[in-house]
């Protein structure tokens, strides 16, 4: 393992520690829309991720879901959800985690997602695998979408948003086995990784979300794409992982649109 990998480990560790301590306890919540939270320990993870980079990378960039961002295209960047899952962790469901990505010209390099509570890490370097507690990882090899556990996940403005994900959510309903919906998109991409689930899909979201998980699934086997098939980027709003096998099938579903 590489130095900066383990730097990126060492980082989720010191959040999942935040995490654990003051899970279940009292903290302040504030609302960042009607049914959009965040916590000070939202806040307090992200603090101690970021003075640990500053302190170790200080020419890095860094862009994260509880600050505000300036993207510096010439810089390598660090992308980190301190908390994914907040609105989980706010009522003491313990499905949630610690999300930190390396993005070098372009392309993300690192990925470590993080759940303190299951005590389960993940991560991955580009061209080296993905792993869990440090055992290399694989997907599914489930072939048919019929019998695939799939996850998701909905926007917090699907009330007003157009394009809310509920028509995907019903026609997969009819053609998948089954469907989880448990509020980190960072803990279903692992999962996909590690073939707990077979696919995943989802829209509206940040690339915080999405980047350390996609580098999970890729290195463990997967495919990534947009809903129409396009290459992935963290920078798009929505994504499609699977374990391949699969992956046409759910394309074929979401490209009936309406």
């Amino acid at each position: 393992m590489d130095e900066l990998l383990e730097f990126a480990i060492n980082c989720a560790f010191e959040s999942g520690k935040i995490q654990a301590d003051n899970f279940q306890k009292s903290f302040a919540i504030h609302h960042k829309g009607e049914i959009n939270l965040v916590t000070d320990v939202d806040f307090a993870c992200q603090s101690k991720i970021i003075e640990l980079i500053e302190k170790h990378f200080p020419h890095d960039d860094i862009i994260s879901e509880e600050k505000v961002n300036a993207f510096d295209g010439t810089k390598n960047r660090w992308i980190i959800d301190p908390l994914d899952g907040t609105t989980n962790y706010a009522h003491g469901y313990p499905f949630f985690c610690t999300s930190i990505a390396y993005e070098e010209k372009g392309v993300i390099t690192l990925g470590v997602v993080y759940n303190p509570i299951f005590q389960e890490l993940f991560f991955a370097r580009k061209g080296q695998g993905a792993y869990l507690n440090h055992h290399r990882i694989e997907v599914s090899q489930v072939k048919e979408l019929k019998q695939a556990l799939l996850s998701t996940g909905f926007p917090y403005d699907l009330a007003t948003r157009k394009r809310n994900n509920i028509t995907h959510f019903v026609r997969f309903l009819f053609h998948s086995q089954a469907i989880r919906r448990d509020g980190s998109a960072a803990l279903n991409l692992s999962y996909v990784a590690c073939g707990r689930f077979d696919g995943f899909w989802e829209l509206s979201l940040n690339p915080w979300d999405m980047a350390a998980g996609y580098l999970m699934v890729t290195e463990a086997g997967g495919v990534v794409t947009s809903f129409d098939g396009r290459d992935f980027t963290i920078y798009d709003e929505e994504i499609v992982a699977s374990n391949g096998l699969i992956h046409e099938s759910m394309l074929n579903l979401l490209k009936e649109d309406t």
